[in-house]
């Protein structure tokens, strides 16, 4: 069975009847290593093709689908169609020729891309597998076609009618009228690679920079190769993600934050109130505040840390803020209760937002995640959660034991799960679970449960981590500055790298120092903003590292914690996982 992107399901209300039905023979007849589009927007022009259907050793077809019937066919020439319709005769294009032009619009897309194309000889700049381009006419037969003679303006060959797309037909059948309208072949088989390349040049919104921090700046369209592509499950779920209430359970580096930040760009160009976007983690907050700005999105969409949100709330609608020290949790505990409270006596409104989308929903409360979804207009109803129970990393994890539906999340066959890991090599994802494999036992759960992921890598592969002892602290931060100083000078930007630690004293307080002595420009904690202009060193706790990546990390004073402690091990867990390609780890 072949996967249609979208899923068919999410479009079905825009789709003709005729589409619906080639759209079902397309997943019931082909395999499942076929690739198709159904109206995505292609080049310059945004042209919308009905259908693109890619196959590795067969090629690319462009097919426009016509509900057209025989006896409303008034006239067809070579540009054009007359059509009776309730209002009169009306005009229409060629649908022969319009899916020439549409195959045309693809292809000068992907012949810009050089490893697509022949490098030498009479072919080159030619792309390096067949491509085509046909007509289903849904309501007409082929008996139909060949009385009315439109095989003078249609070649046959180019055509599939409706008897040859009906449930009965065999699919090698039908298979063999969507190959018999290439006149060409032999180019040889597109590699993985090469069909993630097509992916990405029919979907950009996928593109994923080897480095995330790299989705805030502005990206070279022209550099493919720089790009890694979300899987086929992520990339209907960035297309088809449909309304309700939704819960997707992804593993580290899996692209969650990617989906929620396309996610939430999308629904601020459709709604008419605000989206609401929360996490626990305030650098997270930041850098999704970065990316909304350059999205241009940024009055639509609201983004904070969860406590922060409950702060305006207590301010915006006077009710009052606790009192204590801000920097004590019974501080928070009671800036929570208030707003609980406030929202219970009707003194802070309820669906303030047209949507609601919670990153790091493991780091929740269930009381929390019950706050959060009464703020979803009923309206639109739209609430999305990211969840990673490996990665629980705060006290509030010790609460992980609840249902989605006890907290009013109404999730029940809207759930996803990501099991991919792309962010890590494999030699860094296997050290990763290897120093927390207890805390990663795979654990199912009901579906309005929690389950425990364990992590598949995508097979991207680098240099092992590089593990080092050094008799002291202040030694092995000479050493990191060193690896990091050769690193930028092998041309990794200094805001390509961070180092990560558990305490600030003494671990973060020595790089800090030895770091700034040694002329290595550095950022820590707060003061932490993402885009090239700050191009320093990022010095972060690991709390504050997740939802973030760079392509170089550096952890200091490892040993230092006690090993058997499982909310130890999932903290490590989670600095681990920020490195892309080269992870440095040193210990006394």
């Amino acid at each position: 069975m072949t996967t249609l992107i979208p899923s068919l399901s999410s479009c079905l209300s825009r789709m003709t009847s005729g589409e619906k039905r080639f759209a079902q023979r397309l997943e019931a007849k082909l395999e499942d290593d076929y690739l198709c589009w159904y109206d995505v927007p292609v080049g310059p022009a945004q042209l919308h093709p009905d259908f693109i259907v890619l196959h590795p050793r067969r090629g690319l077809i462009v097919l426009e689908v016509k509900d057209w019937k025989a006896d409303t066919l008034r006239a067809i020439t070579r540009a054009q169609a007359t059509l009776l319709t309730d209002e009169g005769e009306k005009q229409a294009p060629n649908p022969l020729e319009q899916a020439r032009q549409y195959a045309h619009a693809v292809v000068d897309m992907l012949e810009r891309d050089a490893q697509l194309t022949f490098s030498s000889g009479r072919m080159r700049g030619r792309l390096l597998f067949p491509w085509t381009y046909g007509v289903v006419l849904a309501a007409i037969s082929r008996r139909q076609f060949e009385a009315a003679g439109l095989g003078e303006v249609l070649e046959g060959h180019r055509v599939i009618c409706q008897d040859e797309m009906t449930e009965a037909v065999d699919a090698e059948d039908f298979q063999r009228r969507l190959w018999e309208m290439f006149h060409l072949g032999g180019y040889g088989h597109l590699s993985l690679p090469q069909i993630d390349r097509v992916r990405w040049h029919l979907f950009p919104d996928l593109r994923l920079p080897s480095a995330q921090i790299g989705l805030f700046d502005e990206a070279d369209a022209a550099t493919p190769d720089l790009m890694r592509v979300l899987d086929l499950q992520q990339e209907q779920l960035a297309r088809s993600l449909g309304g309700g209430h939704r819960v997707i359970h992804g593993v580290a580096g899996s692209g969650k934050t990617l989906i929620l930040g396309y996610r939430a760009e999308h629904l601020a160009r459709a709604c008419a109130k605000p989206i609401l976007v929360l996490c626990y983690n305030k650098a997270l907050a930041r850098r999704l505040e970065h990316w909304m700005q350059k999205r241009g999105v940024a009055e639509k969409v609201h983004i904070g840390t969860f406590h922060a949100w409950c702060h305006r709330q207590l301010t915006a609608y006077h009710v009052g803020l606790p009192t204590g020290d801000a920097g004590d949790r019974a501080y928070f505990d009671a800036l929570v209760q208030r707003v609980i409270e406030g929202v219970d006596r009707q003194l802070i409104p309820r669906a303030q937002y047209d949507a609601v989308l919670i990153d790091e929903g493991h780091d929740f409360r269930p009381e929390w995640l019950k706050l959060v979804t009464q703020m979803v207009d009923p309206r639109t109803d739209s609430l999305l959660v990211l969840y990673d129970d490996a990665q629980s990393i705060y006290a509030t994890g010790k609460c992980r034991d609840f249902s989605f539906r006890g907290v009013g999340i109404r999730a029940q066959g809207r759930t996803t799960i990501l099991r991919v890991n792309y962010r890590n090599t494999r030699e860094i994802l296997d050290y990763a679970l290897h120093a927390a494999q207890r805390i990663l036992a795979p654990a199912e759960a009901a579906e309005d449960g929690v389950p425990r992921l364990a992590p598949l890598s995508a097979g991207r592969h680098g240099d092992a981590p590089q593990v080092v002892r050094l008799p002291s602290l202040r030694e092995e931060t000479a050493w990191l500055a060193k690896q990091l100083k050769a690193a930028h000078r092998a041309g990794i930007a200094w805001h390509e790298m961070a180092v990560l630690y558990r305490h600030y004293e003494p671990v973060g307080q020595t790089v800090n120092s030895v770091f700034r002595q040694v002329g290595i420009p550095l950022t820590w904690k707060d003061a932490v903003r993402f885009g090239a202009r700050q191009d320093t060193v990022k010095l972060l706790p690991f709390h504050s590292s997740k939802g973030l990546e760079f392509p170089v990390v550096a952890i200091p004073g490892m040993g230092r914690e006690a090993a058997d402690d499982d909310e130890e091990m999932r903290l490590l867990y989670v600095a681990l996982t920020r490195a892309t390609e080269k992870l440095l780890l040193t210990g006394t």
